[in-house]
């Protein structure tokens, strides 16, 4: 199989250090508050991007160190596969994360809901595009004219 190689778009900046740990459950993350800089080659593909209530980060989880295939999660008494979790020590450090678009300044998203460490390399940003989330009504930008809404 060739080898995948892929280099950041970006930088997450977040209240989270590195040697703090990040919020074991999403839900602690809720709140957090961040910006995502995307480089300055890339701002391009921002544009329409502000018409979206919620994007989907991904990202390298840079500071996991080495995987397991069984895990345990905070809180929880047995151990489940890492791909039935949200562990970043994956064969792969890849994380998934959708987050609140506030604004959009420049080359910059501010964002809701981080649970990434500050430093963490941008892989790519996609519009998060379903009817609901969590009850919550999300606003789905230039798609919302296309079906209609």
């Amino acid at each position: 199989m060739p080898e995948i190689r892929y280099s950041p778009i970006g930088i997450v900046h977040s209240p989270l250090r590195p040697e703090e740990h990040t919020p074991p459950r999403r839900v602690q993350a809720h709140d957090v508050e961040g910006t995502v800089e995307v480089l300055p080659q890339y701002a391009e593909g921002l544009r329409d991007l502000e018409g979206f209530s919620h994007v989907v980060l991904l990202c390298h989880l840079h500071l996991s160190d080495g995987y397991s295939l069984s895990v345990r999660p905070p809180a929880e008494d047995r151990t489940h596969g890492v791909f039935a979790t949200r562990s970043p020590r994956r064969p792969n450090p890849i994380s998934l994360t959708v987050v609140r678009l506030r604004r959009i300044e420049a080359n910059v998203l501010h964002v809701t809901g981080i649970d990434l460490v500050d430093g963490t390399p941008l892989l790519d940003i996609k519009p998060y595009i379903p009817p609901m989330m969590d009850g919550e009504v999300v606003r789905v930008g230039w798609i919302e004219a296309r079906r209609g809404s």
